[in-house]
């Protein structure tokens, strides 16, 4: 299958293809002409590297965790890579939770702001804190 076809079938940029071959996360051959020609079973590889992406795995673990999978099956981690995994999940639990906690301030944020009302308006007529546009 020839870059545009995988492209379309997995909704990745051709680009990006080419940026996950660059990476030895993805081969093809090259025909005559000089076109890559992929394997069928790239579009599930293509598939299983944006999803360990969106994970918030680097392409260097990526790399490493794609040769111990199974083409249609679940991606198993290689020898070795287990311990990495577990780092990269505690990191993403981190964050998961950072951003809960910010979620939260937003909620609280908005839910005091919605109870307090419009902004009271200065004398002037402008809004509160807002200079006019002839101040100097």
């Amino acid at each position: 299958m020839r870059i545009g076809q995988l492209s379309q079938r997995t909704g990745t940029s051709e680009r990006l293809i080419r940026y996950y071959e660059s990476a030895g996360l993805l081969s093809s051959a090259r025909l005559p002409n000089g076109y890559r020609d992929y394997e069928p079973s790239a579009e599930q590889t293509v598939r299983q590297i944006r999803a360990l992406l969106a994970a918030g795995l680097p392409t260097r673990l990526i790399g490493q965790v794609l040769p111990c999978g199974q083409p249609d099956g679940p991606l198993l981690a290689c020898p070795g890579v287990l311990t990495k995994l577990r780092t990269q999940l505690a990191e993403l639990d981190r964050r998961a939770e950072e951003l809960d906690q910010a979620r939260d301030t937003l909620r609280r944020a908005i839910a005091a702001t919605e109870q307090a009302g419009p902004p009271a308006l200065q004398g002037s007529g402008r809004s509160a804190g807002r200079p006019s546009s002839t101040a100097r």
